[in-house]
């Protein structure tokens, strides 16, 4: 029996640990053979982004749309830290740039990176353990874009979007990243995103859009996923909203349901008081909810919390 006595679980929990071996790579032979192909192909521009972030899939659709709108041959690849690619992945002849998008690498990366293939290094970034690397940088084609006041993903869209439009100023069609029927959208979400990634947690409804937007996670590898641009531009925030507060909604009826179901419980058998508990087997997901609202029924009762 898990029992919830107003604040604190009195449960053991397990912790299972799958093996190392069944870890997912994501150093994985499909990248490897996509450098491959590029380096034989001698693609000029390689993208990384932080995989699985947000700011970094949506960073990574903003160079998808600007090296497509000027037909330039380009390889974006998922960096993930849990197994990262590495420096010598890349030796790709006549690589002239290379993105690094919601992320900096470890210390020393972009440097070597650059060092190695002869290339620029642009990186973005917007966390303040990035800040190291901006000092310790002495690369002059290595180029930090670190701005704890903006998320990267809003960075590079802007990055882009400039750099589009110096570029094809005499086309006006051309020069937007995201037409028309798209920018609105994609622009309140990235909105939604900076808002949680600075952890202002200043909109509303951030919550619920969090929640809502779990689902996408995983299908924020180009490699796996050849989809994820078109569904990245496709996401509403008011839908996204609509399902966590959904979720939200259901959570807390199903903890509704066992707070009915409240009774009290004598600490040292009366001695440090009375509080509410409530038997939640198989229900332990919902501690957070349960345990918000049982403080407060114990408070208003005035037991103990």
């Amino acid at each position: 029996m898990a029992l919830w006595l107003g604040g604190k679980w009195r449960a053991t929990a397990l912790s299972l640990h799958a093996p190392s071996s069944r870890r997912r790579s994501f150093r994985s032979d499909a990248a490897l053979e996509a450098i491959t192909r590029a380096a034989e192909e001698k693609v000029p521009n390689v993208v990384l982004y932080n995989y699985p972030s947000f700011s970094g899939a949506f960073s990574a659709l903003f160079a998808h749309l600007f090296h497509s709108r000027l037909s330039l041959p380009c390889l974006i690849l998922p960096f993930s830290s849990v197994e990262p690619l590495r420096v010598e992945d890349f030796y790709v002849e006549g690589l002239d740039k290379c993105y690094l998008l919601d992320f900096v690498g470890l210390k020393g990366f972009a440097s070597k990176l650059s060092q190695q293939s002869m290339c620029e290094v642009i990186a973005f970034d917007h966390r303040k353990s990035a800040l190291p690397q901006i000092n310790c940088s002495e690369d002059l084609r290595v180029t930090f874009n670190v701005n704890l006041e903006k998320s990267s993903s809003i960075a590079a869209y802007e990055y882009f979007s400039n750099k589009l439009a110096n570029m094809m100023s005499f086309d006006v069609k051309a020069t937007n990243l995201l037409n028309s029927e798209d920018r609105d959208r994609v622009e309140t979400v990235l909105k939604y995103i900076e808002d949680a990634d600075l952890h202002r947690w200043s909109i509303t409804e951030i919550k619920a859009f969090r929640i809502g937007l779990g689902e996408w996670r995983s299908k924020l590898n180009c490699i796996t996923n050849p989809y994820m641009y078109k569904q990245l531009l496709e996401i509403s925030s008011a839908d996204v909203v609509a399902k966590g507060n959904l979720y939200i909604s259901s959570r807390q009826i199903a903890a509704n349901k066992l707070l009915d179901k409240s009774f009290k419980v004598r600490l040292g058998r009366g001695f440090y008081g009375e509080c509410l508990g409530v038997r939640a087997d198989g229900n332990s997901d919902l501690s957070d909810e349960i345990g918000k609202q049982l403080s407060l029924k114990s408070a208003t009762a005035g037991l103990s919390l």
